[in-house]
């Protein structure tokens, strides 16, 4: 008959001691999960959930398809997607077994372990078997001889005995966890191979990759009892690694086999676009995440989902230009305090890495937290929906609930708070801008109109993009569209105000624009600034206003599909367009400014690293109010940028569609020594120009 019998040679006492041993294996596994549970259960906030059913619907497909995993780097995808579903398929058929010797059989006399389900479940499991080893077999190549940038343990800050021994920590236990998997499949195989070499059936030519082995282990004269006692041996050590590798799957690398699908589960959706303000009646040792119990349960599961797969660390464009910031690395400095304070090893007495191992203030560096641009390409690329940029945003509340910042950025604080802007003007200069025009602006506050036009800082008082901000106005104008301003009522909208951790500043802005706001009668808001843009669209309807905001490139392409607005002449520029972080990743408005290129003839050619890959202009998260923190001999993310542009060939204008990408790029022309090779164009402005006015 067509089976095989699961204890074949082993003694009584042999299999009571087999079972033994799963308990205690099962014992350690659960030990370790409810401890991880119990640390998770410390988290200062509650994670609201959502709907069950959509976030079961969500991990079902991002789980099951490898859809995040497979972005940008599809051969790890499908390596992982080997693993996984061999790895799954192999569990499933020993549960199988399980269930066949533990209870169909001896408790409801069923036994189905034998015919053509036996066949079928042979030739199941050896193809998943194989596909494991090939996946496994493709991340030992990328990590061993392609070796990629994102799997580069790299800390630019470290010191240099910190910089050989914590990357090589992390190496050998990469290498560990893919060698555990690799001698898992292998003594599988063996195993099976043993057994088919012993006895040779003829039925077992429905586990090819068995027999195949098998059949070369009779040619070479290992048959018979030899080959039965080493597949009794193997049968032993293949049992008890396995029990030994269930045990410590929450204790080790493995874990994010249970964190990982959780995290994609309670991910929130506007994680980074909508911040959290303070609790009410905050105390100010409460602001922030100073210390690791103060971390939400979700940013603690955060830390034990994170697989070190790199993609943040390559996507970041702190660690591209040699800032002192990974965002993987990060996180993984935060798992080594929240395990040395309350995790599985601060239960089993290991000594946590770090002595200040419940201060995360005193483990990483402010220098650390500045350097990010709060850019969000790291929330987007993580495969595991890790939260980066709220947690840096919590960190950043604390340092500057403590005075921890830079002093540049601290006198621009105190400019917002005393003026309204970042550039310390009055604020009755704050509409001079529209002086200069041949028709009069109306002021929104006395004159109902049908759009208010939110300008922004850069918008009104930088002297290059006040001439772009005149140009939008004059192509409004052309159209037909009634429209207001605020003048000096409008201050600061705070969103990069907000992201340096200054909460109680943001409140007070958001607070006061919102009362100016809400005094004015009209029916749209629209704003030529993506920071403005996301913080009126996300996070003023936490305090209480809450509108149809858009950018001016989605009423730009509103008024030329409807034929507001007519081009003159077709443009026929060869351009290439950058997608700002706060309109695209934070927003999902990549396709607005696109048409609207489209519709004034103009030829886009696209940068590599476009849409959501784009590269940031390092301006975010107030970086644009701080000294640099970079390596001296590094180039700063905008000049990257430049580069990559330029090596486009034969482009007319670099176009954006954001007032500080047009600071930020018009300076990396020019220290990048690229001046007269490629030019900036605001959207506006080659719209004007498609107008002929």
């Amino acid at each position: 008959m067509e089976t095989r019998e699961t204890f074949a040679g082993l003694e009584t006492w042999q299999i009571v001691l087999w079972y033994s041993l799963i308990a205690v294996s099962v014992a350690i596994f659960l030990f370790g999960v409810v401890r991880l549970a119990l640390k998770y259960r410390r988290g200062s906030a509650r994670t609201p959930l959502g709907s069950p059913l959509e976030r079961a619907k969500r991990v079902a497909l991002v789980v099951g398809t490898h859809a995040w995993i497979r972005r940008r780097d599809p051969l790890a995808g499908l390596g992982h997607l080997l693993v996984f579903y061999g790895f799954l398929v192999l569990l499933a058929g020993t549960a199988i077994l399980a269930f066949q010797d533990d209870f169909a059989e001896p408790v409801l006399g069923f036994d189905f372990w034998h015919g053509w389900f036996y066949l079928g479940y042979s030739l199941f499991l050896d193809v998943f078997g194989a596909a494991l080893i090939v996946g496994l077999t493709i991340f030992a190549i990328k990590r061993g001889v392609l070796r990629p940038f994102r799997l580069r343990y790299w800390r630019p800050a470290e010191p240099a005995e910190l910089l050989r021994a914590q990357p090589r920590r992390y190496r050998v236990g990469d290498w560990v966890f893919l060698g555990s998997l690799f001698f898992l499949a292998l003594t599988g195989f063996l195993l099976e191979s043993f057994r088919i070499a012993a006895h040779d059936p003829d039925f077992e030519l429905w586990s090819p990759f068995g027999w195949l082995v098998g059949q070369t282990f009779i040619s070479l004269g290992l048959d018979g009892k030899t080959a039965d006692d080493a597949r009794l041996v193997t049968w032993w050590v293949h049992g008890v690694f396995a029990l030994f590798w269930v045990a410590s799957i929450p204790f080790t690398k493995a874990v994010h086999m249970l964190a990982g699908p959780v995290g994609v589960a309670v991910k929130d959706d506007r994680a980074g676009n909508q911040l959290a303000p303070l609790p009410a009646g905050a105390k100010a040792a409460d602001v922030g995440y100073a210390f690791i119990d103060a971390l939400s349960p979700k940013h603690l599961l955060d830390l034990d989902a994170c697989t070190k797969c790199g993609k943040c660390h390559a996507a970041c464009p702190a660690t591209a230009t040699g800032y002192p910031l990974s965002p993987r690395d990060l996180v993984l400095d935060l798992r080594e305090v929240a395990e040395g304070s309350m995790g599985n090893r601060a239960a089993l007495g290991i000594p946590p890495r770090f002595p200040e191992h419940a201060e995360i203030l005193g483990t990483i560096k402010p220098e650390t937290l500045w350097s990010c641009m709060q850019c969000m390409a790291c929330v987007e690329i993580c495969p595991v929906g890790i939260e980066h940029v709220p947690i840096i945003n919590q960190m950043r509340r604390a340092l500057v609930e403590r005075g921890e910042m830079d002093t540049q950025l601290q006198q621009t604080l105190e400019t917002i708070y005393t003026s309204g802007n970042s550039f310390g003007e009055a604020k009755r200069k704050r509409g001079r801008w529209a002086k200069d025009l041949p028709f009069e602006v109306k002021d929104a506050r006395k004159t109902p109109a049908e759009h208010l036009w939110f300008v922004g800082d850069y918008a009104s008082f930088d002297p290059r993009n006040q001439k772009i901000t005149q140009a939008l106005a004059r192509i409004l104008r052309r159209a037909g569209v009634d429209f207001g301003i605020l003048y000096d009522g409008e201050r600061t909208a705070g969103n990069d105000v907000r992201r340096v951790g200054e909460e109680g500043l943001y409140a007070d802005l958001a607070e006061e624009n919102i009362a100016a706001i809400s005094e004015c009668s009209f029916d749209r808001i629209f704003t030529s600034d993506p920071h403005s843009f996301n913080t009126l669209k996300n996070e003023y309807p936490q305090f209480g206003g809450s509108w149809t905001v858009l950018h001016h490139s989605q009423l730009l392409l509103e008024l030329l599909e409807i034929k507001r607005l007519k081009p003159r002449k077709g443009l026929g520029y060869r351009v290439t367009y950058h997608d700002p972080c706060t309109l695209g990743r934070y927003n999902g408005v990549y396709d607005a400014p696109r048409q609207v290129l489209a519709a004034l003839g103009a030829e886009l050619v696209e940068m590599p690293r476009n849409r959501d890959n784009s590269l940031c202009c390092g301006a975010g998260g107030g970086r644009i109010w701080m000294k640099e923190l970079k390596a001296e001999d590094a180039p700063r993310p905008s000049e990257l940028r430049i580069d990559e542009a330029v090596g486009l060939g034969n482009i007319d204008y670099f176009v954006v569609a954001c007032p500080k990408d047009v600071t930020m790029y018009e300076d990396a022309i020019k220290t990048s020594g690229h001046q007269g090779e490629i030019e900036l164009r605001e959207l506006s402005e080659l719209v004007l120009e498609s107008l002929a006015l």
